[in-house]
């Protein structure tokens, strides 16, 4: 009996340690996140004496219109759709199709196949390389030098491999004695029993397409046409920074004297990181268990 209590005793002082902890996560989360929006929103002249926490003190959207009114700030949003839908995409076919031989029992080379892939995981060529091959192979100034050099990354192929582990080997067996090619095998049953994986693949390859701009800085510098938004929204940054401190002509000075670069900065935040959250509540389920899959199996 005495021991009973002591147990709901000690239940009780765990609530009271555990739920103020959730808490304090749960507002230093989410407060950051709350600020920016409501800085984003505010006035910039009035945004300059601060006291902003979560709700704007003057609302406007002269931040946003700053940001539309940029020339290249359209084709930009275009080209950065287009590389997160094609690349996500054409990464998932191939990223699956490798784990997917990988995974297969009668393939004698997958141990050292498995292992030589894993290597590019630790050891780079460099960057000078890396743009020397790209280069050589014709893809500067091309759309395609967004897609092709990140194909494959290993690290969720051994995710999906090690998600298509868990399937019994005797679906495949069934499958291929009633006939059925490996692209069937793979496209049929396999792939639609990977949706934990796919959902975790798809967002962590998504959100490196949406968030990447270095490759359009090296290779699309000089080419307009084929400008990120991720990268349009940087040299904006640089512009409303060195505007700020007076090291750019009289023109971009005028042109940004309308909205701090705090303003700006927390605008941009809030374009860039928008997708990514209106897509993660819908995948959240599936990225979990694919998450625990590959960290308890891997």
């Amino acid at each position: 009996m005495g021991r009973g209590k002591s147990r709901k005793y000690e239940d009780i002082w765990m609530d009271f340690i555990i739920y103020p902890l959730l808490l304090f996560i749960f507002v230093a989360t989410l407060y950051p996140f709350l600020n920016v929006v409501a800085l984003s929103f505010n006035d910039s002249g009035d945004a300059v004496r601060g006291g902003i926490y979560i709700w704007p003190r003057m609302f406007t959207l002269q931040n946003y219109s700053k940001l539309i009114k940029y020339p290249n700030l359209p084709r930009a949003a275009v080209n950065s759709v287009l590389r997160t839908v094609i690349g996500t995409t054409a990464q998932l076919f191939f990223t699956s199709m490798t784990a997917f031989v990988l995974s297969r029992r009668d393939f004698i080379f997958r141990r050292q196949i498995t292992l030589m892939f894993t290597i590019t995981m630790y050891v780079g060529g460099g960057l000078i390389p890396s743009y020397l091959l790209i280069r050589s192979l014709g893809l500067m100034g091309s759309f395609w030098v967004y897609i092709i050099p990140g194909l494959i990354w290993m690290y969720c192929v051994i995710l999906m491999r090690t998600f298509m582990d868990t399937i019994p080997a005797s679906l495949q067996e069934s499958a291929m004695i009633d006939g059925a090619s490996d692209f069937y095998i793979y496209s049929r049953i396999i792939m639609p029993l990977c949706v934990p994986s796919i959902a975790t693949v798809v967002l962590f390859y998504a959100v490196g397409q949406w968030n990447s701009w270095f490759d359009a800085y090296l290779y699309n510098y000089r080419n307009t046409d084929l400008t990120v938004l991720q990268f349009e929204l940087q040299k904006i940054l640089l512009d409303t920074a060195k505007a700020s401190e007076g090291l750019v002509g009289q023109d971009m000075v005028r042109k940004m004297a309308e909205v701090s670069p705090r303003s700006v900065q927390m605008a941009i935040t809030v374009v860039v990181t928008t997708p990514i959250i209106l897509i993660y509540p819908f995948i959240q389920k599936y990225f979990i268990k694919g998450m625990m899959i590959g960290s308890v199996k891997g």
